[in-house]
């Protein structure tokens, strides 16, 4: 992994995390309607996850991962329970709030990029920015330059999604989703698209966002060998918690990039 100069507020391997957790459900429960029929894809679930974790959640489809991560990530709101991210109510806040809340806290990842194809790497990086007026073009730039850097696509800011590979596609995402330092990154299968190598390599940066920059990750697989590289692993079955896997290794599973 290159030298950053990104100006997150980097925090050494060794450093103690805190015992207050980041993100904490309580009785946390997701209902809507289909049709007539009530549907709960998450249920009373109640859930801790330390500042600077990273987190896997497992499960069968219709489990109620994507669910949780939906409402982890302000995407969406609980029914009924709460949910507190970073001493922050989420439950409490209207959507207009929520949204506000995403820009400055939450970095998303998904499986499929969702990189604007006429755009260069360097521009969709810089998108998140654009949303904050505070930052003028010298800002943003050395933003994306510092986000590039990190994930070691110096060289293809100028490439577009079309002239990069699908590891590189993922690293611009992830890139994107850092740039504006969020304290949160939530991951919706983000090797799910990816060869091993290139899964694996994008596996190893997501854990070094958490190991030395503290970023708090929750990452939802199909895959028992991208859980592996969390921290911790959680399954879920019907909306609830049925196992609580011990710490996975954290050796690195790559040491190139794809």
């Amino acid at each position: 992994m290159p030298t950053n100069t990104l100006n997150f507020n980097t925090i050494s391997m060794n450093t103690t995390k805190t015992e207050i957790a980041f993100i904490q459900c309580r009785s946390l429960s997701k209902s809507y309607y289909k049709g007539s029929t009530v549907v709960t894809p998450l249920e009373a679930l109640n859930l801790d996850v330390a500042k600077g974790e990273f987190l896997a959640l497992m499960g069968p489809s219709g489990s109620g991962k994507t669910t949780l991560l939906n409402l982890i990530a302000g995407i969406d709101t609980p029914t009924t329970g709460s949910l507190f991210v970073g001493g922050r109510d989420l439950g409490t806040l209207s959507r207009g709030r929520l949204t506000q809340w995403r820009a400055q806290h939450c970095g998303y990842i998904f499986q499929l990029y969702h990189l604007v194809p006429i755009l260069t790497a360097f521009e969709n990086i810089e998108l998140p920015l654009l949303l904050d007026s505070s930052l003028d073009r010298k800002q943003r730039r050395h933003k994306v330059e510092a986000a590039l850097d990190l994930v070691g696509l110096s060289d293809r800011g100028h490439h577009r999604p079309t002239e990069l590979s699908g590891g590189q596609e993922q690293r611009v995402a992830i890139a994107r989703a850092i740039v504006a330092d969020p304290g949160l990154l939530v991951a919706d299968e983000p090797t799910g698209d990816l060869d091993r190598t290139s899964a694996n390599q994008i596996l190893d940066l997501l854990r070094e966002l958490s190991s030395q920059f503290n970023k708090t990750i929750v990452m939802v697989t199909h895959d028992a060998h991208a859980a592996k590289a969390a921290s911790r692993t959680l399954h879920l079955e019907k909306g609830q918690l049925i196992e609580n896997n011990a710490p996975q290794s954290t050796q690195s599973t790559t040491n190139t990039h794809a």
